[in-house]
């Protein structure tokens, strides 16, 4: 593995921070962002539009967007409507890319239904994952079992073997073995349609099929009817507990290869936990391109986690150009 110096990731930082969001990074990188998720800030320099909806029980909504073009989320109007005493839930997750690729509450799938109208998941409490980003106050979207987001109709997701990649920002304290708390590629119909049909980032304890190193959590890939660390199932030990408050998981995928990687959101740069072949059985991948958050492909919902950021790309993005990434959400400064 690489081995990159503070020097070099200093000015990593300060680019990021001066003149990109993650998805220009992407973009410079020939690999731009298809779908852009995110309640704490924007993800592009110029991204002034909506960020995620509130809806108070009473059924009053507010919009959140960034302080400033570029960044941090503005929750004096949500703290407003939300005061104490009152129940608020998260009930959209804006794109930022355009393509419309908006987040809302997951419909029952073939392993399960959730507890909201309809036999949908539960959204995410309103203010349940506070945060600060460079000393601004934001939210996180914390997801307990029964809660989770998709979208089935999407915009310019990959399919079949097509190239993607995506990273997220975990809390990595909270997590659990439940199937299963992702964030990727998955089925629009719900159902767990075989193994290849998903690419998508898994956080927590889950050793049914795999794992990492250590006592866990562990970042591993969803790729359906398995949840691997490599290219074969069981314990992988190039895949470390992640261990920090914040967590950078990445996942990119093209033909007959993918890559797992990751890091700490508050500091550092990222190391590669597997970088090869599919595995048995994946080649080809079948991709069906809807978005999952918190959930399994068929509605596994039994998961727990916290979601601060996220996006996913069209194409194989460059090492080089997710070293950038981290370093952007480095500087973005996340603490408890």
């Amino acid at each position: 593995m690489p081995s990159y110096s503070i020097v070099w990731l200093m000015s990593l930082a300060f680019a990021a921070t001066a003149s990109a969001g993650p998805c220009d990074i992407y973009a410079d990188g020939n690999t731009p962002c298809v779908a852009a998720h995110s309640t704490t800030r924007a993800l592009y320099s110029s991204y002034t539009g909506n960020l995620y909806t509130v809806t108070r029980s009473d059924g009053k909504t507010v919009t959140v967007k960034p302080l400033s073009a570029g960044g941090v989320a503005n929750v004096g109007p949500q703290d407003s409507l939300c005061g104490p005493g009152t129940f608020c839930q998260i009930t959209t997750i804006y794109d930022q890319s355009g393509r419309g690729n908006h987040l809302t509450p997951a419909p029952p799938g073939g392993e399960a239904s959730g507890a909201g109208p309809n036999g949908y998941d539960l959204p995410a409490r309103g203010a349940t994952a506070p945060v600060t980003l460079n000393g601004h106050k934001a939210y996180g979207v914390r997801m307990d079992p029964g809660m989770g987001y998709r979208n089935d109709r999407t915009n310019g997701i990959a399919t079949g073997d097509a190239p993607e990649g995506m990273y997220a920002v975990f809390d990595g304290t909270h997590y659990n073995g439940g199937c299963c708390f992702d964030y990727g590629n998955a089925e629009p119909s719900d159902l767990d349609t075989g193994a290849g049909h998903m690419e998508a980032l898994y956080f927590g304890d889950r050793t049914v099929s795999g794992s990492g190193a250590g006592s866990s959590p562990w970042i591993m890939a969803d790729l359906e009817n398995g949840i691997y660390s490599g290219a074969i199932r069981g314990k992988i030990n190039a895949d470390p507990t992640m261990n920090s408050r914040f967590v950078t998981a990445v996942l990119k995928g093209e033909q007959n290869r993918w890559s797992l990687r990751g890091g700490n959101a508050a500091s550092g740069s990222l190391s590669t936990f597997y970088d090869g072949a599919r595995p048995s059985g994946y080649n080809p991948m079948h991709k069906e391109g809807a978005i999952v958050l918190g959930v399994g492909g068929d509605n596994s919902n039994a998961g727990q986690g916290t979601f601060y950021e996220g996006v996913m790309t069209a194409g194989y993005p460059n090492d080089v150009t997710e070293q950038s990434v981290q370093a952007n959400i480095v500087a973005a400064r996340y603490a408890a």
